[in-house]
Order: structure tokens, then C-alpha cells, then sequence
């Protein structure tokens, strides 16, 4: 599997094809989760169980625990979803890349609705890293492979400014930056219906796989990772629906999707977290076929130059059009 840095932003949709292991503790002991699972024979190394339960692919009783080292209890049930390896021996493909900024270190696109970002099940050719292989003639070098460092994702079907690392060395930088909110910018806009009370807020919860639905993500977990979405109207459209802008301060699977969803204000035509609508807002959604959801901005700190670099870019055609109609 490519290696995605751990800021990763609104991340691809889980297509599944995994398998599900689950067990019942017998241990009277205590044992920790990371040190038992690994005892369970599943075949795979203890950092790659610490892995797992990073990504929220175990369940201890039904809920994401919130650390490898929490104790067992005798009867107890966890479950393991194990996802089958991506091979790393990619084809370049040609693509057509709307390319914003590119020097030595990183390129910086403009990503199409449509587009995966990194091989998964179900999609093994036509995503963003095979057109970066026959795009990028420079790499230098990601984990001792000409590959692309995906420093964040976007799902399949938002749109907007990405960034990727063309070495190691910028990968590891991006991703730092990642987590000093003063030096990284992450802005969207999106269409919500319906609209929220308030001009402005935030949404701060906790965050994490949800417990009945794995290919979903959810807020109203007891136990999981921090997650905080900034969020203000721009412009209230007809139809009881709002354009919002949001800044992230965290970057979790799905998360600004979730966060209004859980909130009650879903974005318009989102297939996995959004509602089902009448009259012209129902048309409005048919018509964009896929979550409401732009990457409007990003700023960052360059790893190696130390410049300042900011990107926007505004939303597609059939955003501008789901507009056009929510205003008239």
C-alpha cells in the first residue's frame, strides 16, 4: 500500500472487500489489544495491528478503542476488519491534470470530481497516482520507490486543491506542517440543506469508524480521535438551503461530510451521509450527482524554500450550477 501522510484530509470512499475477523477474549489475564491481536494468528506483524487500530479497522465491543494498549476482559469481542494489500508495481497512465504550482520538491493539482486519489480495492488503475506517474519524470524517492507522496486525500467526488510530495524528505515536511495549524490553510466551500441557524460556528467532537456501518464514519462515538470543523454562511439560498465555507483544523476521513450530516445540515447530494429531498432541491441534486463539497484553498509553508505558497481555485461547472438554481 502507497503511504499517505498522516494528515489526510476528506479521504477516498471505502469500497469494502475486506474481511471481517472477529474473536472472543478468553484471556483472564488482561492482555493488552495491540500484543493479543498480534498473538491471533491473522498474519500480519504487530506494527501493522497498531496500524489497524489507527484506522479504526477494530472494534473492541463494538466501539473504536482509543489506544493499542488498552486490557482486554475476559469475554470480551473485537473485531478485525483486514483489507487486502494494494500492489505498489503501478502503470503510469496518461492524464489530463489541471497542474497549479510544480517544482523539484512537490506539484500542486487541481483535482477533478470523479477521480480517486490512491489505489484501493476497486480501483486498481485510473486514480490520481498513476497520472502522477506519467506526469512526474522526477521523482526522488518515497520509501525506496519512484512513487508520489500523497501528503492528503479528497474523495473521489470533491473537487479541489491537492498537494503532493515528489520525495521523501518533502513528504515528511508537508506532513509536519500538517499539524501546526498556523502554518497549514485548509479552506472549502459547500452547499447544505437544510441550512444552519446560526451565521457561524464550530463543530468539535470526537471522532471515529461507525459502529454498525464500517464503511461509514461517525461524530457520536464514545471513544475516538479529536476532530474540529470551522464553519460560516456565506450565502443563504432558496429552498432552505446555505452556501458554507469551513476551515479545517483536523483532517479525518469524511469529516466535514460527517460533521454536518451528524449536525443536520447534510450536504446536498452526499449518496453516504446526506437526505432525500422534494420539488427543486431534489432535481438540484440529481443534477449534481455527487456531494457539494469544493477544496477552495490551500496554504502551506514550502519544506525546503521556506515561501509562503497559496492556492484557489473556484468550484467546478456543476457546483456554479447547483447554485444557479438554488438562487433562482
Amino acid at each position: 500500500m502507497l503511504p499517505v501522510g498522516e494528515g489526510a484530509d476528506e479521504g477516498d470512499e471505502d469500497e469494502g472487500g475486506g474481511e471481517v475477523r472477529e474473536f472472543v477474549v478468553e484471556d483472564p489475564d488482561k492482555p493488552r489489544l495491540d500484543a493479543w491481536l498480534t498473538s491471533q494468528d491473522l498474519g500480519i506483524s504487530r506494527a501493522q495491528v497498531q496500524r489497524l487500530i489507527d484506522d479504526g479497522e477494530v472494534l473492541v465491543n463494538g466501539e473504536v478503542p482509543a489506544k493499542g494498549g488498552i486490557r482486554l476482559r475476559i469475554g470480551g469481542r473485537v473485531a478485525v476488519t483486514i483489507r487486502p494489500p494494494v500492489a505498489v508495481a503501478l502503470r503510469p497512465e496518461p492524464m489530463n491534470l489541471a497542474v497549479l504550482y510544480e517544482d523539484g520538491h512537490l506539484i500542486v493539482i487541481d483535482k477533478p470530481a470523479g477521480l480517486v486519489v490512491h489505489p484501493a480495492p476497486g480501483h486498481a488503475t485510473g486514480t490520481l497516482v498513476h497520472g502522477l506517474l506519467h506526469h512526474v519524470r522526477d521523482f526522488g524517492g518515497i520509501g525506496g520507490e519512484l512513487r508520489p507522496g500523497i501528503v492528503h486525500r479528497l474523495d473521489r467526488d470533491t473537487t479541489g486543491v491537492m498537494v503532493v510530495a515528489k520525495d521523501e524528505a518533502t513528504l515528511n515536511g508537508l506532513v509536519a506542517a500538517w499539524k501546526d495549524k498556523s502554518i497549514t490553510q485548509r479552506e472549502y466551500v459547500a452547499v447544505c440543506a437544510p441550512a444552519p441557524r446560526e451565521d457561524a460556528g464550530t463543530v468539535r467532537t470526537l471522532y471515529g469508524r461507525h459502529p454498525v456501518d464500517r464503511k461509514r464514519f461517525s461524530s457520536k462515538v464514545k471513544v475516538g480521535k479529536a476532530a474540529v470543523t470551522h464553519w460560516r454562511v456565506v450565502e443563504r439560498l432558496g429552498e432552505g438551503a446555505a452556501l458554507v465555507r469551513l476551515r479545517l483544523e483536523t483532517g479525518r476521513t469524511h469529516q466535514i461530510r460527517v460533521h454536518f450530516s451528524d449536525s443536520g445540515w447534510p450536504l446536498v447530494a452526499d449518496a453516504m451521509y446526506g437526505r432525500r429531498y422534494d420539488g427543486v432541491l431534489a432535481e438540484a441534486a440529481a443534477a449534481m450527482g455527487r456531494q457539494a463539497l469544493h477544496a477552495a484553498r490551500l496554504g502551506f509553508t514550502h519544506p525546503f524554500t521556506g515561501e509562503r505558497l497559496v492556492f484557489e481555485t473556484p468550484p467546478p461547472a456543476d457546483f456554479a450550477a447547483l447554485l444557479d438554481t438554488l438562487r433562482s
